[in-house]
């Protein structure tokens, strides 16, 4: 197969403009890897040979290997729009829901006659003139849902609802007091455990979709559904970046932002990293034994329910390694909608995550529901605004989200430098 017949990244519609049937989808998917790890190790074994590796045979190789990247994007997709509800009521007519169809009065014409009569009016915090309606809880489930299946972070972190602005969460620092003792002998005081508190403060995360006349009128689109796939993009792409990176200014804290030392060094309150001893990359001899080391990092009982986390880049790289007996490192998934697979543990590519550079940490692997806590105010409120861009109505809305690490020892990185 030459350069110019490698596999490129299936469309999203067929023939007739249907949708790519996932199964085809996945096919397609599951040939480009074959390809990739044939050119891949035709690759290797030119590079075991004195001339070097040919250029056309490394360009396929990346050729092929973004084909994987931009498949696998297109698998999530279509996995994605196939567990969306349709936008059309069922039958045609609204649930029997008192406050949903008030809500559904106020959004199409502006009436709030009957949500005031619910007395169901919430104003935002700190900010009172601004005001807003509570969505049914119906509809605030289905943000929620959706944000899980697009958020890479949140669909692998512990997940709490509160109604207060800030979570506080004690924990010892000096664990259990604890030991043995005979069956008839006289149990002595335990010393009194030494306690902190973590604290999780919610912040506000807004989002501005338009509307038209024609869209409010149209009594068969369900608006509650129509809100939530209009914010699910954007609340996601805003907190993937503030669960990664975020410095818990007016964002939750990112896992990226705490204080990160060595892991000889660590000590709670800090991530810990593993150096890979090359600036900027990893080593040349043997590179998937870093790897290896970083999972042992963890200790038993975090690595049962550990993951990667990287971007596409990382992915990309880390794809071409094999281990001792010549078997690729990186696995696709087995089915659709399915993660792919690194070391026996699954992948959940965060594209937050920065990319390889000398002293970066682009590959984090932890127990993320025990290390990392998302903390969800209860309620997301919907402000109609019909006047700011005329003739569209823009519907303001917001929901308070909050995030940090609650346990220490459950997250690790792969630092790419020398220390």
């Amino acid at each position: 197969m030459n350069l110019t017949n490698a596999p490129r990244a299936p469309e999203t519609k067929a023939a007739g403009g249907e949708m790519l049937d996932l199964k085809d989808a996945f096919g397609e998917f599951m040939t480009t890897f074959e390809a990739f790890k044939d050119s891949n190790d035709e690759r290797l074994a030119q590079l075991e040979g004195r001339l070097g590796a040919d250029t056309v045979t490394t360009e396929k190789v990346e050729r092929i290997s973004r084909a994987l990247d931009e498949q696998k994007r297109t698998l999530d997709n279509l996995s994605l729009k196939r567990a969306r509800p349709a936008l059309g009521r069922e039958g045609g007519r609204a649930l029997p829901n008192e406050h949903k169809e008030a809500f559904d009065l106020y959004m199409r014409s502006g009436d709030d006659r009957q949500l005031r009569g619910l007395d169901a009016k919430a104003m935002s915090y700190g900010s009172g003139q601004d005001g807003g309606y509570l969505v049914p809880d119906e509809t605030e489930a289905e943000i929620g849902r959706r944000l899980s299946a697009f958020s890479p972070i949140r669909s692998i972190a512990s997940v709490r609802q509160v109604s207060a602005a800030v979570l506080k969460k004690p924990f010892t620092t000096t664990g259990p007091a604890v030991g043995w003792v005979a069956e008839t002998a006289a149990r002595p005081q335990s010393a009194t455990p030494v306690l902190a508190e973590l604290q999780f403060p919610t912040m506000e995360l807004y989002a501005m979709p338009a509307a038209t006349s024609s869209l409010l009128e149209d009594s068969v689109v369900d608006l509650d559904q129509w809100i939530a796939s209009e914010v699910e993009t954007a609340f996601a792409e805003q907190e993937g970046t503030a669960f990664v990176s975020g410095n818990g200014v007016n964002r939750p804290k990112g896992f990226l932002d705490y204080n990160k030392v060595a892991e000889a060094s660590w000590a709670w309150g800090d991530i810990g990293y593993l150096a890979t001893g090359v600036s900027g990359g990893l080593p040349a001899s043997s590179p998937s034994d870093i790897l290896i080391d970083l999972v042992y990092t963890l200790k038993a009982g975090y690595r049962q329910n550990a993951s990667w986390v990287m971007n596409r880049k990382t992915q990309s790289s880390i794809r071409k390694l094999k281990d001792g007996d010549g078997n690729y490192l990186w696995q696709p998934p087995t089915a659709a909608g399915q993660r792919a697979m690194l070391m026996g543990f699954p992948l959940v590519e965060a594209e937050d995550m920065p990319d390889a550079a000398a002293n970066a940490t682009p590959i984090a692997f932890g127990d993320f529901s025990r290390g990392y806590l998302v903390v969800d105010r209860t309620g997301v409120r919907v402000l109609r605004d019909p006047y700011s861009a005329k003739p569209y109505v823009l519907f303001y809305t917001t929901k308070r989200v909050g995030g940090g690490v609650q346990d220490f020892s459950a997250i690790k990185l792969l630092k790419y430098g020398t220390a």
